[in-house]
């Protein structure tokens, strides 16, 4: 098998030129895609009268369960920002951009293929309507190809116009966010075609449109650019201080937001979309990426199954639902135990699930599968 790869990020890269890896990379990729994995297998097998949100368990739960797609996010901007600049030349002779285009199709395929409607390549006589929806909507891999695509067009805006990444990338995300409110009450499918429509809001179905979470990535693309331009600065205290300030800067203005927010609108969950959440969710991910930063300070390695994990990230996540949830050629867990278990059941259940894919990757190294990467 051709490796299905890697990930948002690959460990051979995540590296300075004198070799010293950026270690709180790697341990971030793996925090994330465990928490993927649990989060998505508890979230299909747990009855669906175990889901209070006053439950303090739960809703810690589901909170670190929303964080896990703003992390895989941040960090596949992070990335490949960060390999881009390491190649000093300029974007027409920067292998970068089309190792990058050629990221973006191929995870644009990846996304629908996993949600193909049917099992036959052109036999669509049978298809649901349910169906078709369910294959326009936008998912993760969507959203992480169209966001590379945007990085690249921005670095180019910026090389074009001599404008520095920090300035050009930070207008790019603001642009995203702050069109996101506006973009998320507009009915995109009134006057665009559902498949087209889905890219812009969450009315179609889609998970994740690109208003707001492609800006997760082009913020991710800020730090990615100043690890590239500010080599061993991820082993000072500063660097992580600094962090750590600018992430709690921002978990307070989305405190701030939610409460404005809650001034015009009767009610607001914290668990939804509102726009206050944006900056509350990248503030988590500085925050954790800072703390996780100040732990790896004093670490040369880590142990070697966890870079395994990360480096198989898209492989991880294209087999794990494959098995939750099927796919036109095979079926799911999701038709007998739905929602069907206990809170014990479901933790012993992610437990095996994360226990299964180490196995996975594990195998994958021992018969040298090659992955292909997915941001390199």
């Amino acid at each position: 098998m051709r490796n299905l790869e890697n990930d948002y990020i690959s460990p051979q890269v995540i590296s300075t030129g004198k070799k010293h890896r950026i270690i709180f990379i790697d341990l971030m990729r793996a925090f994330a895609v465990l928490q993927m994995v649990q989060g998505h297998t508890i979230d299909m097998l747990l009855s669906n009268s175990l889901r209070n949100y006053n439950n303090p368990i739960f809703a810690s739960w589901f909170f670190m369960r929303g964080m896990t797609a703003p992390i895989f996010l941040f960090s596949a901007g992070a990335v490949f920002t960060y390999l881009f600049r390491l190649v000093n030349k300029p974007f027409n002779s920067n292998p970068r951009v089309k190792k990058g285009v050629k990221r973006f199709f191929l995870l644009v395929f990846l996304g629908y293929l996993m949600r193909y409607p049917t099992a036959t390549i052109f036999g669509f006589s049978q298809v649901t309507e349910l169906s078709w929806q369910t294959f326009y909507a936008v998912d993760i891999l969507q959203s992480i190809g169209f966001g590379i695509l945007y990085i690249i067009i921005l670095l180019y805006l910026g090389e074009k116009f001599k404008i520095n990444d920090y300035i050009i990338l930070s207008i790019g995300a603001a642009l995203n966010f702050i069109l996101f409110p506006f973009f998320d009450v507009i009915n995109w499918a009134g006057f665009l075609p559902v498949p087209i429509a889905g890219y812009f809001y969450k009315g179609t179905g889609s998970n994740f449109p690109l208003f707001p979470w492609a800006g997760y990535i082009i913020c991710g693309g800020i730090l990615g650019s100043y690890l590239a331009k500010n080599p061993m600065i991820f082993k000072s205290a500063k660097f992580c201080i600094n962090m750590f300030g600018a992430g709690a800067v921002l978990v307070g203005i989305g405190f701030l937001a939610q409460w404005i927010e809650s001034l015009y609108y009767s009610s607001l969950s914290p668990f939804s979309s509102e726009p206050h959440l944006i900056f509350t969710r990248l503030g988590f991910v500085l925050l954790l990426n800072s703390i996780v930063a100040f732990i790896a300070l004093k670490l040369d390695n880590i142990p070697k199954i966890l870079i395994l994990i990360g480096r198989n990230t898209l492989l991880i996540y294209v087999v794990h639902l494959i098995i939750l949830y099927g796919s036109a050629w095979n079926a799911g867990l999701d038709i007998v135990l739905a929602n069907n278990l206990s809170g014990w059941q479901s933790i012993g259940a992610a437990i095996l699930m994360i226990l299964l894919m180490t196995g996975m990757v594990i195998l994958v190294n021992k018969f040298k599968i090659r992955n292909k990467q997915l941001v390199t």
